[in-house]
């Protein structure tokens, strides 16, 4: 098991203000190389807080469709290397079985055109459908569930440099957050956190505190919510993969406002007004 890494430093640096400049601490947040290892062999390297680890493996491990359910890992160790933090996640035979098949297929020759275009397709793989849920959220539920998120990101509130990733329930509000200063990684941590939780994708919404790339939709989708809300906005492609997907897209959420994307049936609004 690695060692407890800091997940913030205090760094001094120049401050410039206009009332003056003054030298002065400041805290800032830790990254560090992540990889994680299937079967001995490093799959993927992710700059990252180094905190949640096991989670992270976990989340990591279903968001990418290595595992279909977290019952298919049979460990995961953590070693710590001093420049960095390695993952050794082992899978059991039928899971171990899928991922070298799709590490085979992937690989390739070098000089391979073919090998692009496979590698092309995995990264467009085809989103999960979540448009069966029957989860609907008022304009309350939506604007709450931001203003909650920002109650539980301490380290954000140390240092004003990471992203964050909540799990809301309705009438429960925020049930499972987690922080990171990648957006992906703060996501896929939920994902393992809520996994480890036994609590359902398909109960609440995804909330995150970046934009929406189609990663994010991608990453929600296979978590299993049919609603990711967002402060920042998305981007064309996570707009036609969330309504691909069926899942409710709302970004842009300010204060009160915001604006719900695609299959805004499931945000139960008052009377709507017709907009210039």
């Amino acid at each position: 098991m690695a060692a407890r890494r800091k997940a913030t430093t205090e760094t001094s640096r120049l401050a410039h203000r206009a009332g003056g400049t003054a030298v002065a601490n400041r805290m800032v947040p830790e990254e560090t190389p992540v990889a994680f290892s299937f079967a001995g062999t490093t799959h993927a390297v992710m700059m990252a807080s180094p905190a949640d680890f096991e989670d992270f493996a976990l989340g990591f491990s279903l968001t990418e469709g290595i595992i279909a359910d977290p019952q298919e890992i049979e460990a995961i160790e953590v070693e710590d290397h001093g420049a960095g933090v390695d993952i050794q996640i082992r899978l059991k035979d039928q899971a171990n079985t899928r991922f070298e098949a799709r590490r085979r297929r992937l690989a390739g020759p070098v000089g391979c055109g073919l090998c692009g275009i496979e590698s092309i397709e995995e990264a467009m793989r085809s989103v999960d459908a979540v448009g069966a849920s029957k989860l609907t959220l008022d304009a309350d539920d939506i604007v709450r569930s931001v203003r909650l998120l920002s109650k539980v990101q301490p380290l954000h509130q140390e240092t004003g440099a990471v992203h964050a990733a909540g799990f809301y329930i309705p009438g429960k509000g925020i049930v499972m957050a987690r922080e990171d200063v990648g957006r992906h990684n703060a996501l896929d941590k939920l994902a393992g956190a809520l996994a480890k939780a036994g609590i359902s994708g398909a109960s609440g919404a995804v909330v995150v505190t970046s934009r929406v790339s189609v990663e994010m939709v991608q990453k929600t989708a296979a978590i299993g919510s049919a609603f990711i809300i967002a402060v920042s906005a998305p981007t064309a492609l996570a707009i036609r993969t969330a309504d691909e997907a069926g899942m409710t897209l709302v970004a842009l959420v300010r204060g009160e406002d915001f604006d719900v994307f695609t299959h805004p049936d499931r945000v139960v609004l008052g009377v709507a007004q017709h907009v210039a």
